[in-house]
């Protein structure tokens, strides 16, 4: 069975708010990945098309949002998770950092190498380009899929929120391309959902207790 894992009183709003902002984050997430489908066939079509350069730089503040959902949850669940919790938590924010960095660049300079240097998209890659971006790759997935094993390994959440996180951050070694970052939106949209859920019953508990005890202070 899970951990209690209510938010204490005195716990930050960054905590208590941990799942709206993982659900909201995943699913933004999730669309702004699959608005990126068209890229597939043409990678020069940022340059075209202003809508699709839209979400193609939006991609890049859902790495933002990945990362502040991150956050949150963790100050939920450090404590549960623990000093393994914590260092699967770090490997994640350096992977998220390091693909968001990616995604910053195809979202924002990609557009503009495509009108003022479109041969930079098939000419060889340098070395350095090569390392940087198996880098991000491998971290991104790592980070993600360590952390859904530390919840796992904790039963901090359910096992399957803690399985979805974990092929998520695997299956986002490709999240570069669409549609393979979207398991991973929704493996956290899920754990928000899970969250808030868990949030309301223990709001409905406490009333109910208090409740139960007014009533026993009137008799």
């Amino acid at each position: 069975m899970p951990v209690s894992l209510e938010p204490p009183p005195e716990s930050s709003p960054l905590a208590r708010s941990a799942g709206a902002i993982a659900l909201a984050a995943g699913l933004f997430f999730v669309l702004t990945d699959l608005g990126r489908a068209p890229l597939l066939d043409d990678r020069l079509a940022v340059a075209v098309y202003p809508v699709l350069m839209a979400v193609n730089a939006a991609y890049f503040f859902a790495f933002v949002g990945l990362m502040i959902a991150l956050v949150a949850v963790h100050e939920r669940l450090g404590s549960a998770l623990g000093r393994f919790g914590l260092i699967a938590f770090l490997f994640a924010v350096l992977g998220t950092m390091m693909q968001g960095g990616n995604m910053w660049f195809d979202g924002f300079a990609a557009p503009w190498l495509a009108e003022v240097l479109p041969q930079a998209f098939t000419a060889p890659k340098t070395p350095i380009l090569q390392v940087g971006g198996l880098l991000s790759y491998l971290l991104v997935a790592f980070g993600w899929a360590l952390y859904g094993l530390a919840m796992l390994r904790a039963r901090a959440v359910p096992v399957g929120s803690a399985l979805a996180v974990v092929v998520g951050g695997l299956l986002a070694y490709n999240s570069g391309l669409p549609p393979w970052g979207t398991p991973l939106g929704l493996a956290v949209a899920a754990l928000g959902t899970w969250l808030i859920i868990r949030d309301l019953r223990g709001v409905r508990a406490q009333t109910q207790d208090s409740r139960a005890q007014t009533q026993d202070s009137r008799t």
